[in-house]
């Protein structure tokens, strides 16, 4: 697989910072330099340019566990790959060269569901508008 940089990734990381906090309770702060999303004092996203000189623009996001994530790379080598340092942790990286912006938004909410408290996701989701 090619790495991929994101051409604009200021575009890249507003469009991922949309997303994220549209979902309910979450925050964002920077972790390690980087971008970093947290629902509940527990990070469900973290966005990379160029993390240590790896030429990819990616979201890291929260999976099932192994399985989700073998199955993911599997599939799809093209938009996921592996994230240094998180993947033991069960995440996965998604491509934000070219994104698939409905992909990245429902990853979003899966790893947001993950890191949530039950309070919150048992609740109904209003989309934004």
């Amino acid at each position: 697989m090619a790495a991929m940089l994101s051409p604009d990734p200021d575009a890249a990381l507003a469009s991922v910072r949309r997303l994220a906090l549209a979902l309910p309770e979450t925050s964002e702060k920077l972790s390690h330099g980087m971008p970093t999303f947290m629902v509940a004092g527990k990070m469900f996203g973290h966005f990379r340019h160029n993390h240590h000189a790896d030429d990819r623009t990616v979201i890291c996001v929260k999976t099932a566990g192994r399985d989700e994530q073998e199955l993911l790379l599997e599939a799809d080598p093209e938009t996921y790959s592996k994230p240094a340092y998180l993947y033991p942790s069960g995440w996965i990286a998604v491509d934000l060269a070219e994104p698939d912006w409905a992909l990245v938004e429902a990853r979003l909410e899966t790893s947001w569901r993950l890191a949530a408290p039950r309070r919150l996701t048992a609740a109904p989701r209003r989309l934004p508008s």
